[in-house]
């Protein structure tokens, strides 16, 4: 049997740069904490717990940090956060993923120029409330193309659209064009990383390719859920697992190929487990 390795799978720069540098962090002995998991990734997680590293999720944490280190995650934060740590005199590294840095850049300047932002994303997730928090007034979140159907904003407005770094490629494309034929005055600014929209291609092409699809990554993962749902559309023998502990197939004779593909937050560790496995046992 054939086992295809997605060649864009696992940790990608910015993940990998935030886990580098809270790992780094961790050898000072100072207190520790991260702003939020430092990545969608249960595994990285409970590590760096084990290495005394805390998390906290709210401003009224923030408050009560009084010494160490507080480490800014991969999604970055409202600027409101950044803001609160100068005031309070707290010690802040900032490991906000630059393709996340530079959209809260470009909401910034346009929404302090008088642009309506709409951010092509999920609702709720962190990079998200992140950008938003950037933004000079409110920002609106569209998430589905029924919810670009019903978008409306004034004649006269301008509006700039952004895109969470992690979003169907195809589905941000499709959510544009139908925003664009409503006539509006729009900008628009394609801030999905390249390395999102090389990994959704790879899985794709794998996918259409296999019998079986395995996707690995963290049940909280925006980026793993839509590999899982791209790889569901060419594969309906596709499984979504976080680790090899999750991992109970029973595959007839007839499979002749397996692909693998890993989110963003994946470590190594776990996609050659899980590829090791199954070569040898099936």
């Amino acid at each position: 049997m054939e086992v295809i390795l997605a060649k864009h799978a696992g940790f990608c720069f910015g993940v990998k740069r935030a886990v580098d540098q809270v790992y780094e962090q961790t050898q000072t002995g100072r207190p520790l904490y991260t702003y939020g998991p430092i990545v969608h990734n249960e595994e990285v997680v409970k590590d760096l717990e084990r290495r005394g590293v805390r998390v906290i999720d709210t401003p009224e944490q923030l408050a009560q940090v009084t010494e160490g280190v507080v480490m800014i995650r991969a999604h970055g934060v409202p600027k409101a956060v950044i803001d609160m740590a100068d005031r309070r005199g707290i010690t802040c590294i900032d490991a906000t993923c630059p393709f996340v840095k530079r959209i809260h850049n470009i909401v910034e300047k346009e929404s302090a120029a008088g642009k309506k932002i709409v951010i092509i994303g999920n609702a709720g997730h962190p990079e998200v409330e992140g950008i938003m928090g950037w933004t000079h007034g409110p920002a609106e979140v569209l998430g589905t193309p029924e919810e670009a159907q019903m978008f409306a904003c004034k004649g006269d407005e301008e509006i700039c659209i952004v895109s969470q770094t992690t979003f169907n490629y195809n589905k941000f494309q499709d959510m544009v064009e139908i925003i664009m034929k409503k006539g509006y005055n729009v900008s628009v600014v394609n801030t999905i990383c390249n390395a999102t929209e090389e990994r959704q291609t790879e899985a794709r092409e794998i996918a259409a390719e296999v019998d079986v699809m395995i996707v690995i990554g963290g049940k909280h993962s925006s980026n793993t859920r839509k590999l899982y749902e791209i790889c569901m559309q060419e594969c309906a023998n596709t499984y979504f697992i976080q680790t090899l502990d999750d991992l109970h197939l029973a595959l007839p004779k007839s499979v002749r190929r397996v692909g693998i593909t890993a989110g963003a937050s994946t470590p190594n560790n776990i996609i050659e487990e899980v590829q090791n496995y199954v070569r040898i046992n099936f």
